[in-house]
């Protein structure tokens, strides 16, 4: 066999050993998938049934139905998940929307590990880090319309780094795609779209700004311009000579500094800055993407809900909105660590757009816990590349390839199947008992008593945010639930705070009776070790007569004519 042949022979088993490394890794990460995917619905899922449900029907009319608070404007924020989960739950039941939310953890897994195998060419790195990326994120993985979003978040920054780099037009054209998507899906995302393009342009603009300083090409054009005209007018040649002079003298100091400049690119201390000229048209691609929020039956909502939202009350009411106590926050200061540990300590370099990219997301990241998954997803592939770079800096890059043959190998496949189907068991073990429907959170029973024994066309119940979703599930019309914006006054354009109401009365800053008196209440329904609960039993409180009881929850008929 000659030396071809050897050469040829060794590619073939290369590439054997990609596609190997590839199935493996898809078919484990989707198994670790499942395993993160929970059984039990979250309290958003009972809501988005209905909404989709009264969607089928009627359309998107921007009206609430499902509150006994008369004329509440609703956005209908994610009116086309609604709309899917309900034709999902319609066909298949409950266990259609949590397979459905199987498939979607799958497919970001998938995602997010191709995204990071594409863009830095290190398949096992890729593979060990999705795994860990869908374990910090565990806690959002639901039946949510977030779940698509981050899908296509990572698609994102995959179409904008390919088009950068190839300004090939199929990725220009998913990269317009998705803000529409995103804009009848989840409009409260939509802003963040654009977020995403701004590392890469801020890198442009200080590499153009920082080439205008450095090679003085303002001074350059000002001493042209002036020769052109002197030249136009037939004016003095020794003038004229003199300026030219003057002229070359400066390109021959620009050409020794771009011959410096030059190699110092090369060979950066720390931060690698590049000029790459097709960031001009990812700039018109946003701007273009920038109309597409227009495509939806919602109006200007997805370019002012964001605003609104931040105006009010809200987020700095629930808890996934709220900043991020780092020291509370085990894995996003791992995360942290690993990113700064081979900045600080190795010789590893990194591109301005992936510092941006990194310090943005961190920032949003503190101050609002959920932005953990963005930093998660995004900053994995900016984790990735760091890695990759420190390998290869230490001449170390056969390491890679070493690796992915041995995982790949019979042994290798053998002992990696063991390793993470333990961890997917581990992850799954305390959900195999799981039920659909938590009892404990959300009242079932209660539900069923108040179906049979009240009359809800005369009846208006105070309810607790947590579980008034699964009451408009069972069809019963609630104080609020889950759908914060729609009891902010910025949205219901009403001038009561219907959400300050229920947070100051479940916290006991404002004395319940008072907020009932205000809504004109007739019964309560609250978990059973509440505070409001526990005062009405320990004062034994003649004005709530107990009409239903289980180990949760507890209802009350209020008799306002007693106060």
């Amino acid at each position: 066999m000659d030396k071809k042949e050897v050469k040829e022979t060794k590619e073939k088993k290369g590439i054997s050993s990609t596609v190997k490394f590839t199935i493996l890794a898809i078919i484990l990460i989707a198994i670790i998938c499942v395993a993160l995917s929970p059984v039990t619905l979250q309290n958003d899922t009972y809501y988005t049934i209905k909404v989709g449900e009264h969607i089928a029907k009627y359309g998107v009319d921007m009206e609430d139905p499902f509150s006994w608070h008369e004329d509440l404007g609703y956005t209908y924020p994610h009116w086309g998940y609604d709309l899917i989960t309900y034709l999902i739950y319609n066909t298949f039941g409950m266990t259609g929307i949590y397979v459905t939310t199987c498939i979607l953890a799958v497919i970001l897994g998938i995602t997010i590990y191709l995204v990071n195998s594409k863009l830095t060419k290190n398949q096992v790195l890729s593979f060990i880090l999705t795994i860990g990326v869908m374990y910090v994120i565990r806690g959002y993985i639901a039946a949510r319309a977030q779940l698509v979003t981050f899908i296509l978040f990572a698609l994102t920054i995959y179409f904008i780094e390919k088009f950068l780099e190839t300004k090939k037009k199929r990725y220009g054209v998913g990269l317009v795609i998705i803000p529409i998507l995103i804009a009848n899906l989840h409009i409260a995302v939509f802003p963040f779209y654009f977020v995403l393009y701004l590392p890469y342009i801020g890198e442009y603009i200080i590499a153009a700004l920082g080439e205008l300083v450095i090679y003085r090409k303002l001074e350059t054009r000002k001493l042209e311009t002036k020769i052109k005209k002197l030249k136009n007018k037939q004016s003095d040649s020794e003038k004229i000579n003199k300026l030219e002079k003057q002229l070359e003298e400066l390109k021959a100091k620009i050409d020794k500094v771009k011959i410096k400049r030059t190699k110092e690119l090369q060979n950066p201390y720390k931060i690698k800055l590049t000029k790459n000229d097709n960031v001009k048209w990812l700039i018109l691609i946003m701007v273009i993407c920038a109309f597409t929020g227009l495509l939806t039956p919602l109006g200007t909502e997805p370019y002012t809900y964001l605003a609104k939202t931040m105006e009010g009350n809200t987020t700095q009411n629930i808890n996934e909105h709220l900043p991020m106590t780092i020291a509370n926050e085990t894995e996003a200061m791992c995360a942290i660590i690993l990113v700064l540990a081979p900045l600080i300590f190795t010789k590893v370099k990194i591109k301005l757009s992936d510092l941006f990219m990194i310090g943005g997301l961190g920032y949003l990241m503190l101050i609002s816990r959920r932005q953990v998954t963005m930093f998660a997803i995004v900053g994995s592939v900016v984790l990735n590349r760091l890695i990759t770079n420190l390998i290869i800096a230490y001449d170390n890059e056969e390491l890679i390839e070493q690796w992915k043959k041995r995982i790949a190998g019979k042994i290798g496949i053998i002992i990696t199947c063991i390793l993470v189907l333990g961890l997917g068991y581990y992850f799954a073990k305390d959900k195999f008992d799981d039920e659909y429907i938590d009892e404990s959170s959300y009242p079932v029973q209660a539900c069923d008593y108040i179906l049979t024994h009240i009359d809800l066309g005369q009846a208006r119940f105070y309810n607790e945010y947590n579980y008034g979703s699964y009451m408009i599930y069972r069809g019963i019309p609630v104080f609020i639930d889950s759908r914060a914006d729609l009891y902010a006054p910025e949205f219901s354009g009403k001038e009561d705070d219907i959400f300050m109401d229920f947070i100051e009365t479940s916290g006991i800053s404002k004395f319940y009776e008072d907020i009932f008196e205000k809504y004109d209440i007739t019964h309560v329904i609250t978990y059973k070790n509440s505070k409001m609960n526990m005062i009405i039993t320990r004062t034994n409180d003649k004005n709530y007569k107990e009409l239903y009881s289980d180990n949760y929850f507890t209802v009350y008929e209020r008799n306002s004519n007693n106060i």
